[in-house]
């Protein structure tokens, strides 16, 4: 595909992915959980700002270890969030309103509680043991490799009743699938066939450049980067244990299941450095996801390149996507500070392809300190310091109790700066972060060369990151202290600033920027 579309792009090439935590979002029934009644009660909202695609972080039934990503029944809803029937009127709903709708699939691990697994565990000869990953002990019954978990110690857990290990990338109640075997992908492909039958418009894949393993099960090298004190599972590479080769194979099934169906649409989840995503496009997901802009320091001088790099790698022939924040990460107002949440906002909303934002990131909302006693996430638990409650707590609706969320308690804290920074507050100011972002997603939609005209740079130094998009150029102040830039490109009249007050003001010469300001220069 060229980078200058010439035909209408899909729809998964335009607007934008809003993530919903539906923890986190809203609760319809006083139990202090969000669950999906209440994602219906606000479609209106999502509407109304202006995004195309919600997707929903894990809703099967579950035992909750992992909060939902560990899997017992890939067919159901868990009672906590509601019912199939929910999920059919939210569905509804949404495509109403034209929103499409995106699960979490969860395909490299089940919960130790799913129905496989309990039968896999209960003998060497039942027919689902090779449904996991198991095996014998090395010399004096040490696990059978050196292979780590994501959420610390050793990926391998001892099993008493067989006398065997499984793999285990994530918690040890997470048993690894072994995706070599037909068996299990006929059944993980039949999965998505259940939800694309019941008109779900696709899929965000967790966790898929793990499914496949060395089939030799080597031991992953040690990393020569590794600094003591660093998150312990970085001390290893994960050259066996994850991306491997045969891995292009099985996304090609996973596609061809989605083609049998008329645009749907996948998006990996590969936390790789870009050179290692374009195998990952050319094996079928529409994209993977590109996390850098998750990943990298808040400066021009590191984000303009990488810009630039992505660009060139995908050379036309891929669709671009950028993410500003997850579920798995802190958020972009407690990563760049709430000065730049504008700034960061512009970015995202100005860069070619398919941005994804994350609940709440539109009003500011930051990541809350959560106290030992109320840590939910279990890899907090295992290794402190890497918990990621903090970017999960509830949406903050309305100054009134709970912010709106629920009429119980709520399941995590709820930031303390939430009478102040709402829902409802920043509807009723038109200079809010609120406000700028349903501007900048207005104007994205009406502007295609917002969504797919050609990006080229501009300028990139210690404080300023500029390109332009067609007859567009963006124009980023990264320091909180006003500067001025003098550039040739940098002139025409403004369209919008990220602090919504300069709207067809004349540049020309030189463009005076304020501390922690952003403007969008139409050149035509």
């Amino acid at each position: 595909m060229d980078a200058s579309i010439t035909v209408p792009p899909r729809w998964w090439q335009t607007g934008v992915i809003y993530q919903i935590y539906p923890r986190s979002f809203q609760d319809s029934n006083g139990d202090g959980v969000g669950d999906l009644p209440g994602i219906l009660s606000r479609l209106d909202y999502l509407h109304w700002l202006g995004v195309n695609a919600l997707w929903l972080s894990p809703i099967f039934p579950s035992p909750m270890a992992d909060f939902g990503y560990d899997v017992s029944n890939y067919t159901d809803i868990h009672p906590l969030f509601g019912t199939l029937e929910d999920f059919d009127a939210l569905l509804t709903a949404a495509h109403r309103l034209r929103l499409k709708v995106l699960l979490d699939y969860v395909p490299n691990h089940t919960s130790d509680q799913h129905p496989w697994f309990l039968e896999s565990r209960s003998s060497r000869t039942n027919p689902r043991r090779a449904w996991y990953l198991w095996r014998d002990p090395g010399p004096d019954g040490a696990p059978p490799n050196n292979w780590r978990s994501v959420f610390g110690g050793g990926a391998w857990q001892w099993d008493e009743h067989t006398e065997q290990y499984y793999l285990h990338t994530y918690l040890k109640e997470q048993p690894d699938l072994n995706w070599r075997n037909p068996d299990v992908q006929q059944a993980m492909l039949s999965v998505l066939r259940f939800w694309l039958d019941r008109g779900v418009d696709g899929f965000r894949v967790d966790a898929v450049s793990r499914l496949i393993k060395d089939a030799a099960w080597r031991d992953d090298p040690p990393n020569p980067a590794y600094i003591p004190g660093q998150d312990p599972y970085t001390q290893l590479l994960p050259t066996y244990s994850r991306d491997q080769p045969e891995l292009r194979d099985v996304i090609r099934r996973m596609r061809q299941v989605l083609d049998e169906y008329d645009d749907r649409m996948m998006i990996g989840e590969a936390y790789l450095p870009l050179p290692r995503l374009l195998p990952y496009y050319e094996a079928g997901f529409h994209f993977p996801f590109n996390f850098q802009l998750v990943r990298l320091a808040w400066q021009p001088v590191l984000i303009g390149p990488v810009i630039d790099s992505y660009e060139g790698l995908l050379a036309g022939l891929h669709w671009p996507n950028w993410v500003l924040g997850n579920h798995d990460n802190p958020r972009v107002a407690t990563r760049a500070g709430l000065g730049q949440a504008r700034v960061a906002a512009m970015l995202l909303l100005t860069l070619r392809g398919k941005p994804t934002l994350y609940y709440g990131d539109e009003i500011g909302m930051h990541d809350v300190r959560i106290p030992p006693a109320a840590a939910r996430d279990p890899w907090e638990k295992n290794v402190p310091g890497q918990g990621r409650d903090p970017a999960r707590t509830p949406m903050q609706w309305e100054g009134g109790l709970h912010a709106g969320f629920t009429t119980g308690a709520p399941w995590l804290p709820i930031a303390e700066d939430y009478p102040q920074v709402n829902v409802a507050s920043h509807r009723r100011d038109p200079g809010s972060l609120l406000s700028l972002y349903r501007r900048l997603l207005s104007l994205r939609a009406t502007e295609p060369a917002l969504q797919s005209g050609r990006y080229a740079p501009v300028l990139t130094d210690e404080r300023v990151l500029a390109y332009r998009r067609e007859q567009f150029v963006v124009v980023l102040n990264f320091v909180s202290e006003p500067i001025t830039v003098n550039h040739p490109e940098v002139q025409g009249q403004i369209t919008l600033s990220t602090v919504l007050d300069r709207e067809g003001e004349t540049v020309s010469g030189a463009l005076r920027l304020r501390g922690d300001e952003g403007v969008i220069i139409c050149a035509r």
